[in-house]
């Protein structure tokens, strides 16, 4: 858990680089993204140095040769402001090593480092970040990742490019819900900073906390578990980095385009998907690979990604994906298309109806979460539907804490849904059957099957209200009549 003091630290750097001229939150995250990098280079140098020591051999395979050693975080991160920011910015200095030479000897995240750029302004930023990050213990997974985290929070906070940051709440509670295990190919074909997938590797921990003294676990945990697409560059090296820091070596991100036939390969991959993919995009329909529009015709990209998310699950495998309440009651042909793939084809489980303030303040739309299993030949009997009213927070653009909070009873009714079989449409969970589903054209609106329960409300005739009136009336001529007399006696008695 982060201090307050590492906070206010992280705060001021956030605004140093504001008054810097740099204003976007992705450049700032990245600029920080490239420092932790050259730090961790510098880490590997020691621990192969200490490893040759022990064993009293040469180091094997040096990042660092003897004329590169004050390219090195552990000796440039002392030098005066202007000589460190000298030796970043001139050629085969620091920056260049990290993106050429220095990037390929680290295999986990040396394909991340095409066009990167050094945009840190002056030599004062440069120190101050550098002085933070030297003060982070680096060797505690959690408070390094928690550094991070807090990084990206910015990005949300700062009120723009938040389509790329999920709730962490949000996030939390679908990877509970969908409970993946250390068996599992975890998968975000959307995968922004890679939040997704590192509240599923958080959870995994959690609940398997013997994970890591597993040599072939820890192997499938830090190389095969858990893989994405996303075709910005910046997001991929922010996001890779987000999933190094939180102890995943060398996760399976691609920089590629989801949707096209590039992306072509992704077929029966994963056994689980977490998704928020992008909403209302639209894209031509040549680009679009040819196998998701036999699912789907469209050029609509919530409804081409449940196309792409069912190809690359594997049978059995499930998916916990936020879309947009369009999907949900959409009626064209291709809405009616993608919703009876899931339902009549494979095994939709559940629908979370979510209030539209979840995104706020960068968006205001209403969303949902489905839940789906790729069967392949289908198996939906009934769908267990939930009306969240509130997430804890304050549903406008300021997003304070509140008590409300539906996330814990979602949770708990969801592993206990064989006793939901009896409840109410009146309620804020039940259960609708397929059957029913399918004659109102296969609509998962949670108001087209809620019950509003009205409540029949008696009043008095007009007579007796007349009546009450009067006696008001007389009771206040009274009061007024007493008022009168106090104040006159009060004069005589002056």
């Amino acid at each position: 858990m982060l201090t307050q003091s590492l906070r206010s630290q992280i705060d001021k750097i956030w605004l140093t680089f504001h008054s810097g001229g740099v204003t976007n939150p992705l450049t700032v995250i990245e600029q920080i993204t490239y420092l932790l990098f050259i730090r961790r280079l510098d880490e590997l140098q020691t621990l192969k140095e200490r490893k040759a020591t022990l064993l009293g051999t040469s180091v094997e395979a040096p990042i660092y040769q003897p004329e590169e050693q004050p390219l090195r975080w552990s000796v440039f991160k002392d030098m005066d402001a202007e000589s460190m920011f000298e030796l970043f910015r001139k050629a085969e200095g620091v920056f260049d090593f990290m993106k050429n030479k220095g990037a390929s000897k680290d295999s986990s995240f040396n394909k991340y480092m095409k066009g990167a750029t050094f945009m840190i302004p002056t030599p004062r930023l440069l120190q101050l970040v550098v002085d933070l990050l030297s003060a982070v213990d680096m060797n505690d997974r959690d408070t390094k990742g928690d550094v991070y985290e807090y990084l990206l929070s910015k990005i949300a906070s700062a009120g723009t490019n938040g389509q790329f940051r999920t709730p962490r709440h949000i996030i939390r509670m679908m990877v509970e819900m969908t409970n993946p295990g250390p068996e599992d190919v975890i998968c975000d074909p959307s995968a922004g900073t890679s939040g997704f997938l590192v509240k599923a590797a958080e959870y995994i921990l959690e609940k398997h906390p013997n994970l890591l003294t597993n040599a072939e676990m820890r192997k499938h945990y830090e190389n095969d578990m858990f893989m994405g697409m996303e075709f910005d560059a910046t997001m991929i090296r922010i996001g890779a980095m987000n999933l190094l820091l939180h102890g995943i070596e060398n996760p399976q991100l691609v920089d590629v385009d989801a949707l096209s036939e590039a992306n072509s390969g992704f077929r029966n991959k994963a056994t689980l998907i977490l998704a928020n993919p992008p909403f209302k995009g639209s894209l031509d329909y040549d680009a679009v690979d040819g196998s998701l529009s036999s699912v789907v015709k469209t050029t609509k990209t919530e409804l081409l990604f449940l196309a792409l998310i069912l190809r690359g699950l594997k049978v059995g495998g499930r998916a916990a994906v936020i879309v947009p309440d369009g999907v949900l009651f959409g009626s064209s042909n291709a809405h009616k298309q993608i919703r009876k793939e899931i339902l009549d084809n494979n095994q939709l489980t559940g629908v979370i109806s979510m209030p539209s303030g979840v995104f706020k303040p960068y968006a205001g739309v209403s969303t949902a979460v489905l839940f789906f299993t790729k069967t392949g030949a289908g198996g939906t009997d009934k769908v267990w539907f939930y009306d969240m009213k509130a997430d804890g927070l304050s549903l406008d653009d300021k997003r304070q804490p509140v008590n409300e909070n539906n996330i814990s009873d979602i949770i708990i009714r969801w592993n206990n849904r064989d006793a939901e079989a009896n409840r109410l449409r009146t309620e804020q969970s039940f259960y609708v059957p397929l059957s029913e589903i399918q004659a109102t054209g296969y609509d998962l609106s949670i108001n087209r099957y809620k019950e509003v329960k009205h409540e029949e409300k008696t009043y008095d005739s007009p007579e007796v209200i007349l009546d009450q009136i009067a006696e008001l009336d007389k009771e206040r001529r009274t009061l007024m009549n007493q008022l009168k007399d106090l104040i006159v006696n009060n004069k005589e008695l002056a």
